[in-house]
């Protein structure tokens, strides 16, 4: 039998849609952020050559620049303020998480509810700020280094740029907590998902394109775009798999009255991870490529250069490499985000139980058997699909911008936004049925 959610989720309509107002509101709020911060993305950094970085930039596309332009919305070939992105807040918040694991006194505070994460949270802007320094002055120095790259190189040059990308990066972090607070879906994920749809235009124009210049076959288009499809709805039926294990609670006595016991279930997610594997692993390879891009070829001493071939885009070692930092951080990222000793001991202080394990550490460790499996069918479908598009990009010269880590990134926002708009309009409806059952009520006891 359907839940009462799902019986009011089957009869939402738009009519349901036209009297949500606060949903309404919220969908504005977002749309007219993600408008500011697409509109950030077209203010240049002072004191730079526009030309000269764009014949820089297209010599640099294809490495770790290429990976960052994405997902900073195309910032990055323009090096506008917004060129940093929301990346150093990600990078603080996962040193901060992995930090919360290894320090006891995070660990305690991650325990202690609302005012601990606000305590996280404070330490995560912290990092941002750290890091998002560091990486301002590390760009500023690099432009320098470039010819004719600076108008005026210096230190005025170095400062006021620092100044501009780090109070872009904190400003995209203040925008995402109001989008995550007063919007409707994930601030953060949208930034990036935003970026990263306002270049699929250009990279489906450019697909065209080579079809129409006979660098690509109309066969192998449509090839692709049967695989793009199959890609997508692969990540959606992941995305939303879950390993749902029986929790059962006893009966309790309440007076003199017996209530029995009730079942609920506790879902794990077959991709924990989310995107993160991807993004980790394609920095970290892609880093080698882009440090010698920048550094003069002819100093470069002969095994560092063979190593740099062999890490180029489609090669069998990078395939490899790829394909197992993935799996790596997987598991990794499973094991900083979910602690099966906590939600064991959850369990056991509220008289849950799963049948036939014993509450407490049998429990925990059922748990991390259970989460091991389903996160290595987790680690091989994120595998699958980043590498597939790696591939086949290799293989045609298809736009980067098709890659299956964008794919990944767009369809999961899109899945968790689309999931809380529905939410929303949940609670409408059941706030409307409570109000017609009072008035109805009100006019039987008259």
């Amino acid at each position: 039998m359907a839940s009462a959610a799902e019986q009011l989720a089957s009869n939402l309509n738009f009519a349901t849609f036209a009297k949500a107002e606060d949903l309404k509101r919220r969908l504005w709020f977002t749309l007219g952020a993600l408008l500011v911060y697409r509109l950030g993305t077209y203010i240049p950094l002072p004191g730079l050559n526009p030309e000269a970085f764009a014949q820089a930039f297209a010599g640099q596309s294809g490495g770790i620049l290429g990976l960052f332009n994405m997902f900073s919305g195309g910032a990055v070939e323009r090096m506008a303020i917004f060129a940093l992105g929301i990346m150093p807040y990600i990078s603080a918040s996962i040193i901060v998480q992995l930090m919360t694991s290894v320090v006891p006194s995070l660990e305690q505070l991650k325990k202690e509810g609302e005012q601990g994460r606000k305590v996280i949270n404070q330490y995560t802007r912290y990092g941002t700020v750290l890091l998002g320094t560091l990486q301002a002055y590390g760009i500023a120095v690099g432009l320098e280094s470039g010819n004719g790259l600076v108008v005026d190189a210096g230190w005025f040059f170095r400062i006021s740029t620092v100044i501009s990308l780090l109070g872009g990066t904190m400003f995209l972090m203040w925008l995402g907590e109001q989008i995550t607070s007063r919007g409707i879906g994930n601030g953060i994920s949208l930034i990036i998902f935003a970026g990263i749809v306002a270049h699929l235009p250009t990279a489906l124009a450019g697909t065209l394109e080579l079809g129409r210049t006979g660098a690509l076959s109309t066969p192998l288009i449509l090839a692709i775009i049967v695989m793009v499809v199959g890609v997508i709805a692969l990540i959606v039926f992941v995305e939303r798999a879950q390993r749902r294990l029986l929790i059962q609670y006893p009966k309790r006595q309440v007076g003199n009255k017996m209530f029995q016991g009730d079942t609920s279930h506790l879902p794990l997610k077959l991709n924990t991870a989310g995107v993160i594997p991807a993004i980790f692993a394609s920095s970290l390879l892609l880093l080698p490529a882009t440090l010698a891009g920048f550094a003069n070829s002819a100093a470069l001493p002969g095994w560092a250069t063979t190593i740099v071939a062999a890490l180029g885009h489609g090669k069998p070692l990078y395939m490899v490499l790829y394909g197992a930092m993935i799996a790596f951080f997987a598991f990794f990222y499973t094991a900083i985000v979910f602690n099966p000793k906590d939600t064991a001991d959850n369990l056991k202080k509220h008289g849950g139980f799963i049948l036939g394990i014993r509450p407490g550490e049998r429990t925990a460790e059922y748990i991390d058997y259970v989460l091991t499996r389903i996160t290595v069918l987790g680690a091989l479908y994120l595998m699958f699909v980043c590498i597939l598009p790696e591939v086949v990009i290799a293989q045609t010269g298809m736009p980067f911008y098709l890659g299956g880590t964008s794919l990944l990134i767009v369809v999961s926002v899109t899945l968790d936004t689309v999931a809380q708009v529905q939410g929303h309009l949940i609670a409408q409806q059941y706030e409307g049925l409570i109000k017609k059952s009072k008035l109805r009520g009100g006019k039987r006891g008259r």
